[in-house]
């Protein structure tokens, strides 16, 4: 598996119905894509949820590079650069992932990053994340990690923030999830 994901910073007074009106027309297009376990249409919005920028931030889980090389190189990311022009395109490897079909339910994704610290061996790093990790309830959520950049980011899928209230984090509302055919 492959996450990716692009983070289009949108100038403080951009009209956030474009973006909501383009994933209302467009978002169906990657329902079921190939190799495509989930996209998630996520956006910030400036003096919302502590948000101090408007943005739009797809996120993505492939189950194969596939469908990936499809998307990128097919005509489907093209869209993308016509709209908004050269865009970096953030690439993370799962390290955990307790997603199911409920993520479906979700309405915002809280990310939590952190880093990776120089240290003798990496040897069990994934139970040390795994048992540091703030936990919300029964809440489903990924950890995807960078060792280019050595930091790790923690998604959770969510439908209630009071209970990420006091974290420190970036808070996501999900406009539209695209899922594999089940």
């Amino acid at each position: 598996m492959i996450a990716t994901q692009y983070k289009i910073i949108l100038p403080s007074d951009y009209d956030m119905n474009i973006i909501k009106d383009r994933v209302k027309n467009n978002g169906y297009k990657t329902d079921g894509f190939e190799d495509l376990k989930f996209k998630l249409y996520l956006i910030t919005e400036k003096g919302t949820n502590k948000s101090f920028q408007n943005s739009y931030c797809p996120l993505y889980l492939w189950k194969d590079i596939n469908g990936l090389n499809k998307f990128l190189f097919n005509g489907f990311y093209d869209n993308i650069i016509t709209s908004f022009g050269w865009q970096k395109v953030n690439v993370g490897i799962p390290l955990i992932d307790t997603t199911t079909y409920k993520i479906k339910y979700s309405k915002y994704v809280f990310e939590v990053t952190k880093e990776i610290h120089p240290q003798e061996s990496l040897n069990n790093l994934k139970d040390k994340i795994e048992k540091d990790i703030p936990r919300f309830g029964d809440t489903e959520y990924m950890v995807i990690y960078n060792p280019d950049k050595w930091k790790y980011h923690v998604f959770y899928f969510i439908d209630d923030l009071s209970n990420v209230k006091s974290e420190e984090g970036i808070i996501y509302d999900i406009l539209h999830i695209s899922q594999e055919k089940i």
